[in-house]
């Protein structure tokens, strides 16, 4: 067996000693060229005077675009071409850019970029969500709004009702590796271009949209990525289109990276989001109606914010049945970084808005938190048919019992007890405990983006060599795809080889994103595999006077009856008698279909389950807080690979938790970001992952018919970070008698205030 093996990440060694390369460590010619963007230093108004002179004149500078030099249309926008790659006079947030430095050195570009002298007509900038509802400024004519039920009249009916609102702020991705790409001119004015993208099929459309060339004239390669995140869906289209455009230009090859500084002053970041909410249930805690106002901080460009807000909707029930409810969704445009895709994509914040109902009825009912949770989760597989908002049935609920299981292995109630007797004695130091779920939908919401191929080789030595449309950026999607190969060749994994992902290889390809990496591709994987394998087996058959269907290929040997030779003997033998060892493969996801505008359908082909426990410890003179302990239980179906699986809802854990306390973005008045460097913006550090740290697997398989019946672990463990911050807050509830009104991200200021505002 290849699959269900703990094995390590194909790169793990690469990885350690340093030898791993990135987009950065590709050998470059002699003549590179190297750009830097030149940017706006505010955030709304128009250019009034832009004096490149001394820019021109610099040291190294070899040309300096405007839009005006642009011969094609350049839009980087992934949805809406409203991303013009040079502001065409318009300037929309503080960090846009105006023109583009060629230079000789990154160094040169940089220095030189910093001489610009631009003056503008400034406008008063729209940066708040506040001042976006104040001055109508959205996105799409109006809200957009889901139903299911009679919400008000369940709620006008209810025993007990209570109206609120939660604040979360925005993520920087943080990705170690900044956003880069490499264009390199070839014959008849084709490009190739190397970045570090999730989407190379993007790249390929949006640098021949702005060459104004076929897609066919550009190819787009990209073997590994150090981290995306979401970050880089989309975001890696204006550095790939400027070096095309510059390299067609010039005709020499040109790269382009951002220093920190710039990646974070440039690119979108988490939407920020505020969700108000009124609800009715009854003294058990068990809802009767529910009505969310979603609000999201869209940033300047559509880029991918109105599936981001549709997503945050789709997840507003998280594990709980909620047949009465509405959920209105605005979607704001300000004068900040365009926001755009990140982890979860929107379903973070749809969850952030229900578990703190459920915290806010158990603190009104005087009641465990988890009470009140398990008295609204779905029904296990088996149970009532019950059916999420947007009118599809939930049928593989497992909540129930994985939660039950997670209460009993962490020995949840023993230790709320002791936690109470603590904080009873304890006035400095309180403490906090809180399990919160997930029900994480895996497919693209837009329906046909769930489809993969994939193209594999088997060389007459018995070797394969495979390629899919699937990028690597960390989370080992190729070990887990060369895994599902080995199993079908039934060959040992030193046999199969993955490179670079290519479009000139495998075409028309989705991001790596939604999830859906290991589900598309794997799949697409096996279908090509399959059609070897019956090749090879027709061969064989045809030689022997065997039968096809009774042809095994195990243990690194093709067997059929008596016969049993090495597989590479039998690649050998089928190349010989002239049958194809080349395969395409393709997968299309089966029973998704969803409209978006009615908000009815089933976007999702099977949700991801998991709950985790968090117990926190916080100083309520100063709001320092730790986590003490975490406890995991996640479905992963059957785990294609348990180490890297666990590795993943590790990290993820502690990048929710980071999200929901230490990472603060800040603008001022102006505009400007503030929190533009580590410095000043901080990620959770191996100092802040908890000191007791328990994962482990959910013991069972999807129901649905995934590869090898796995399910998708990239995005759902990020939502397990929720319980840290439900943690505080009930650490902050046990300061005085109100409600812990802790709102994200929980930093020691913000939890020093809510501390105030619960003893006052």
């Amino acid at each position: 067996m290849s699959v269900a093996k703990p094995l390590p990440h194909d790169a793990a060694r690469l990885h350690v000693d340093g030898s791993a390369r990135y987009l950065d460590d590709i050998p470059t010619p002699a003549n590179c060229l190297h750009l830097v963007f030149g940017l706006s230093q505010i955030a709304k108004g128009t250019l009034k005077n832009t004096d490149l002179s001394a820019v021109k004149s610099a040291d190294g500078v070899v040309a300096v675009l405007t839009a005006d030099d642009l011969e094609h249309d350049a839009d980087c926008s992934p949805s809406a071409h409203d991303e013009p790659l040079l502001s065409n006079g318009e300037i929309h947030y503080l960090g846009q850019q105006i023109f583009l430095v060629v230079a000789t050195s990154h160094l040169a570009a940089r220095k030189a970029a910093r001489l610009a002298k631009i003056t503008y007509d400034t406008e008063q900038p729209i940066l708040t969500i506040a001042q976006a509802e104040a001055a109508n400024s959205r996105f799409e004519d109006g809200p957009r709004i889901y139903s299911s039920g009679n919400s008000d009249d369940a709620i006008s009916r209810a025993e007990n009702t209570l109206r609120g609102s939660v604040i979360m702020g925005g993520q920087e991705h943080f990705y170690l590796e900044g956003q880069a790409a490499l264009a390199l001119p070839d014959d008849n004015g084709d490009m190739i271009v190397h970045s570090s993208t999730q989407h190379p099929s993007e790249i390929q459309h949006k640098v021949a949209h702005a060459l104004d060339i076929p897609m066919h004239s550009v190819r787009v390669q990209v073997r590994r990525m150090g981290g995306g995140f979401g970050g880089k869906e989309s975001q890696g289209n204006a550095l790939a289109i400027a070096c095309a455009i510059a390299a067609q230009k010039t005709g020499r090859p040109c790269k382009m990276r951002y220093d920190r500084d710039d990646d974070m002053m440039i690119t979108g970041k988490r939407h920020d989001f505020r969700i108000d909410y009124r609800v009715g249930f009854d003294a058990t805690g068990k809802i009767d109606g529910i009505e969310f106002v979603q609000h999201a901080r869209c940033g300047w460009a559509q880029d991918l914010s109105l599936p981001v807000a549709d997503r945050a909707m789709l997840h507003a029930d998280n594990a709980y049945h909620l047949p009465n409810i509405t959920i209105t969704s605005h979607r704001w445009k300000t004068n900040t970084q365009s926001a755009t895709a990140f982890r979860g994509f929107g379903g973070p914040q749809g969850i952030v808005g229900i578990e703190r109902v459920m915290d806010h009825i158990a603190s009104v009912l005087k009641l465990d938190p988890l009470t009140v949770r398990q008295q609204n989760f779905y029904a296990d597989m088996g149970g009532e048919k019950q059916f999420t908002p947007y009118h599809m049935e939930v049928r593989d609920g497992i909540i129930n019992q994985l939660s039950d299981q997670l209460v009993e292995s962490a020995d949840y109630h023993n230790r709320r007890a002791a936690i109470e007797r603590w904080n009873d004695a304890n006035p400095i130091l309180k403490k906090g405990i809180a399990l919160t779920p997930v029900k994480f939908g895996i497919s693209f919401t837009l329906t046909h983006l769930n489809q993969a191929g994939a193209l594999v080789h088997v060389y007459n030595d018995g070797s394969v060599h495979l390629n899919h449309g699937g990028t690597e950026m960390g989370q080992g999607l190729f070990q887990k795809v060369a895994q599902v190969a080995a199993q079908r060749f039934g060959l040992p994994l030193d046999q199969i080889k993955i490179t670079a992902t290519d479009t000139g290889k495998v075409p028309n390809t989705s991001a790596t994103a939604a999830s859906s990496g290991t589900d598309l591709n794997g799949m697409a994987v096996a279908d090509a595999c399959d059609t070897l394998k019956e090749r090879i087996a027709g061969c064989l058959a045809d030689l022997h006077g065997g039968d096809i269907e009774h042809v095994r290929f195990e243990n690194g040997y093709v067997s059929m009856g008596e016969l049993s030779i090495p597989f590479a003997e039998a690649a050998k033998t089928a190349y010989e008698n002239r049958i194809s060892l080349s395969a395409t493969g393709f997968y299309k996801t089966p029973d998704v279909a969803w409209d978006r505008i009615a908000g009815k359908g089933q976007p999702f082909f099977y949700f991801a389950y998991g709950a985790a426990i968090s117990e926190v410890v916080v100083d309520t003179l100063t709001g320092e807080n730790r986590i003490l302990r975490a406890d995991i239980l996640h479905d992963a179906g059957a785990s294609l690979n348990p180490a890297i699986d666990i590795g993943q809802i590790e990290g993820a854990f502690v990048q929710g938790a980071g999200w929901l306390t230490t990472e603060e973005l800040i603008w001022d008045t102006d505009g400007r970001l503030r929190t533009h460097a580590p410095s000043t913006y901080k990620i959770p550090a191996c100092s802040d992952r908890p000191d007791i740290f328990n994962v482990a697997l959910w013991d069972g398989e999807n129901p649905a018919n995934t590869i090898y019946k796995s399910k998708a672990v990239g995005e759902p463990p990020f939502m397990l970070g929720i319980s840290v911050w439900s943690a505080l807050a009930d650490a902050v509830s046990n300061c005085g008698e109100a409600f812990g009104d802790l709102h994200a991200p929980a930093t020691n200021e913000h939890i020093f205030a809510a501390i105030e505002r619960a003893k006052s």
